[in-house]
């Protein structure tokens, strides 16, 4: 996959953003959580360096959930329609943002890594063959290219030195 910007925005609108580059690693979640956040039976989220995102227009407001970790999820909606754009999570805090594919102008540019809390799916969701699927979560060294979890290891350790809180 080749380097290159990629703009997005909401539904409405309203906002609109730029990604840098290819993000760390892009997952499709089942979880209950996610399945309530969203409304709908999974979400894809890119992790991306928060710094490689651009809001280009519009506003957007932060609303704060707990993570399955326990720990404050942040997702940042449009101030206009309600879209989920991003969120960022407890273990990265503010230096990694998980970017919601479906608000990219090309979503299908962006496969994921991996599918992950399969036990938590619904009964009746198949998941796409020929993508590495996991009843729970996964260590991303077992999947990911060394360069791409060379960029996730930078981004905890800058979180564990009080980087980005």
């Amino acid at each position: 996959m080749a380097e290159r910007e990629r703009g997005g925005g909401c539904g409405c609108g309203h906002v609109r953003y730029s990604v840098a580059g290819n993000p760390i690693f892009t997952n499709n979640c089942h979880c209950t959580q996610c399945q309530h956040q969203t409304g709908s039976t999974s979400v894809v989220n890119a992790f991306y360096e928060a710094e490689r995102i651009t809001l280009e227009s519009g506003e957007l407001t932060e609303h704060v959930v707990t993570a399955g970790s326990g720990g404050p999820h942040t997702i940042c909606r449009c101030s206009k329609c309600g879209a989920a754009v991003w969120s960022y999570y407890p273990r990265l805090g503010r230096l990694g943002a998980g970017l919601r594919v479906g608000t990219l102008d090309e979503p299908q540019a962006l496969i994921p890594d991996a599918v992950v809390h399969l036990r938590e799916k619904m009964p009746w969701v198949t998941p796409p063959e020929g993508i590495p699927q996991f009843e729970g979560y996964y260590d991303p060294a077992e999947i990911l290219p060394p360069d791409r979890v060379a960029r996730l290891k930078d981004l905890v350790r800058r979180r564990e030195t009080s980087e980005g809180a």
